[in-house]
C-alpha cells in the first residue's frame, strides 16, 4: 500500500477488506447469513492481510465489520496488529439470500427458474424471496458507511471495514457510480483490499481488489 510522504497533503483513508476464505458448500449460496468457520487457509489470508493493512497504516483509527463469524474472526487478526477490537456494524452484513440461503444453484435454478435466470442476467432487478435486493443491500451499506463517517470524524488515521464481496461490491459501485446491473464486473476475493481516499463527497478509489499479499497461499 502506497504511504504518505513528507510534503504530500495527508488524506483520511478507508480500507475495505473481504472476508478471509470459509467453509462453503461447492456451487451453493453459502456465504450470505449462515454462520461458516474460516478455513486454514482463510486464517492464513487474514494474518497476510493483516501485516498489508499494518505496513500500509502504522495507526488506525477503528476496525468494523459485518457480524457474520467468518468477518468478525478476520477484523479481529487485523486487530491484534493494533490492539483494537473490531466494531461489528449489522449494516456491513452480507446479502440475505433468503429462501435461497444454502440451495446448490442447480436447487434454485429448477425451484425458481425464471427468478434465477434474472440474477444471472439482471441482477439489479433480482429480489430473493424472504430476502433482499442489491438495492437495498447497497442502501443499508451506504448507511453504514455514513455511521462509520460519524463515528470517526474527528479522527485523521485510517479506518479499517471488513465485509463480504457483495457489501464491498455494493459500497465500490455507489463510489465509483457504477449501476448495480455490472455488479458481477467488480472482482472481491476473499481477503482482498480496497482503499478508498478521502471518503466522503470527493472518494476516490486507491486500490481495488489488491491480492498481491496472499501470494503463495
Amino acid at each position: 500500500m502506497r504511504q504518505s510522504h513528507a510534503g504530500e497533503s495527508s488524506c483520511r483513508r478507508c480500507c475495505c477488506c473481504a472476508t478471509a476464505r470459509f467453509r462453503e458448500f461447492r456451487r451453493r449460496h453459502s456465504g450470505g447469513r449462515l454462520e461458516l468457520e474460516l478455513t486454514e487457509r482463510g486464517r492464513a489470508q487474514a494474518e497476510r492481510a493483516a501485516e498489508r493493512v499494518k505496513a500500509g497504516w502504522p495507526q488506525v483509527a477503528a476496525i468494523f465489520c459485518s457480524p457474520r463469524h467468518r468477518t468478525v474472526a478476520t477484523a479481529e487478526v487485523v486487530g491484534r496488529r493494533y490492539g483494537l477490537a473490531p466494531q461489528p456494524a449489522p449494516e456491513f452484513d452480507d446479502i440475505d439470500y433468503g429462501t435461497w440461503q444454502g440451495l446448490s444453484h442447480d436447487e434454485a435454478r429448477q425451484r425458481w427458474p425464471e427468478q434465477f435466470s434474472l440474477w444471472t442476467s439482471a441482477p439489479d432487478c433480482m429480489v430473493f424471496p424472504n430476502g433482499e435486493s442489491l438495492a437495498e443491500l447497497a442502501a443499508r451499506a451506504w448507511g453504514g458507511r455514513q455511521q462509520v463517517l460519524q463515528k470517526t470524524k474527528a479522527a485523521s488515521d485510517a479506518v479499517v471495514v471488513v465485509a463480504h464481496d457483495s457489501t464491498n461490491r455494493a459500497l465500490l459501485m455507489q463510489i465509483l457510480g457504477m449501476h448495480l446491473r455490472f455488479y458481477r464486473a467488480l472482482a472481491q476475493d476473499p481477503c482482498c483490499l480496497n482503499v478508498v481516499d478521502q471518503p466522503g463527497p470527493d472518494a476516490q478509489v486507491r486500490l481495488l481488489n489488491a491480492t498481491d499479499h496472499l501470494r503463495g497461499l
